[in-house]
C-alpha cells in the first residue's frame, strides 16, 4: 500500500469510496490536506505514459484521508477506506501532530469499526460524543501529543 497526497484528478476515485459527489470531493483536495492510500501492486516511482491529471482507478485506491489543523488540534473531517488503509491514514495526521506538539480528534460514525479500530490501536480515547452528522450520534476519539 502506499500513501500520496491526493490530486484533483482522484476525485472520481474519492467520490465513489465516499459516496459522495464528485465536485465536493474536488473541493476537499482544494481545501485540505488529503491523503490517498493506493494499491501496492503499483510501483509509484515507475515511469508512465499519461499524465498525473488523467484520474486514478476507484479500484485502485484503498482509501483516503482529509483533515485540517486548527489552534492546537488536526482534525480529521473525513476518513473512509478498507480497515487496514484507514489504519494506515489515520497514522498521517498523527505524525504532524506529534511534529507541531499537537494533539489530533476524529469523529466517528456508528458501522464505522475499521476507523474505531484504527483510532483504539494508534492509541486514541474515547474522548464523549460529537455533533450529529445527517442524524447519527458521532463518537470523538482524541489523541494527545
Amino acid at each position: 500500500m502506499n500513501v500520496r497526497d491526493a490530486l484533483e484528478a482522484d476525485a472520481d476515485a474519492l467520490a465513489a469510496i465516499a459516496d459522495s459527489p464528485t465536485d465536493v470531493m474536488r473541493n476537499l483536495v482544494h481545501d485540505r490536506t488529503v491523503r490517498v492510500a493506493a494499491d501496492g501492486t503499483h510501483d509509484p516511482h515507475a515511469d508512465v505514459d499519461g499524465s498525473q491529471y488523467d484520474g486514478s482507478d476507484p479500484d485502485d485506491l484503498l482509501g483516503f484521508i482529509s483533515f485540517d489543523a486548527r489552534d492546537d488540534t488536526v482534525h480529521v473531517t473525513q476518513l473512509d477506506g478498507t480497515p487496514e488503509a484507514c489504519k494506515r491514514l489515520l497514522a498521517e495526521p498523527v505524525r504532524f501532530a506529534d511534529r507541531e506538539s499537537m494533539a489530533v480528534e476524529v469523529l466517528v460514525t456508528p458501522g464505522s469499526e475499521g476507523i474505531e479500530n484504527a483510532a483504539d490501536e494508534l492509541g486514541f480515547e474515547r474522548h464523549g460524543f460529537g455533533p450529529r452528522f445527517q442524524g447519527e450520534r458521532t463518537v470523538r476519539f482524541r489523541l494527545e501529543r
